[in-house]
């Protein structure tokens, strides 16, 4: 008889993962969403993190620079994203398109996702609830 060997659930932790995920509401536009454990964002959010002398408690307050956050979370959660065509970015936030053909698509990169996460509500929302949804990153799924 074979003895079954023993596993430790720490060595099945994976601590990121990237899956591509359709954007409502936007036929054809996909994101590519890096699920982060809480120890990642933790760490992330420690190093945002910036004392300030507080005059009355005589002592140093902690504060996180959001600024700093967002950005940081943007790179580590949005890997990419294909078919986000410029008439697409009508709807979600003010932009001026003279010139461009709307059926084209806006390429990615780090600092356009930072203004997206910065200037679309629903597109914050959307990236914040889906990388909390670990159904979206389980094997089942």
């Amino acid at each position: 008889m074979e003895e079954k060997q023993k596993v430790s659930l720490g060595s099945l932790l994976t601590p990121s993962k990237t899956v591509t995920l359709d954007y409502p509401e936007f036929p054809g536009f996909t994101v590519d969403l890096c699920y982060l454990s809480r120890e990642s964002l933790l760490k992330l959010r420690s190093k945002c993190l910036t004392s300030k002398f507080n005059r009355k408690t005589r002592a140093f307050d902690e504060q996180i620079d959001d600024e700093k956050f967002l950005t940081q979370y943007t790179k580590e959660v949005i890997k990419g994203w294909k078919g986000l065509k410029f008439k697409y970015l009508d709807k979600m936030l003010l932009v001026d398109l003279k010139g461009q053909n709307l059926e084209d698509e806006l390429e990615f990169t780090t600092e356009d996702a930072e203004i997206l996460m910065k200037n679309a509500p629903d597109f914050d929302t959307w990236v914040t609830e889906a990388v909390g949804d670990l159904e979206n990153f389980s094997q089942s799924k």
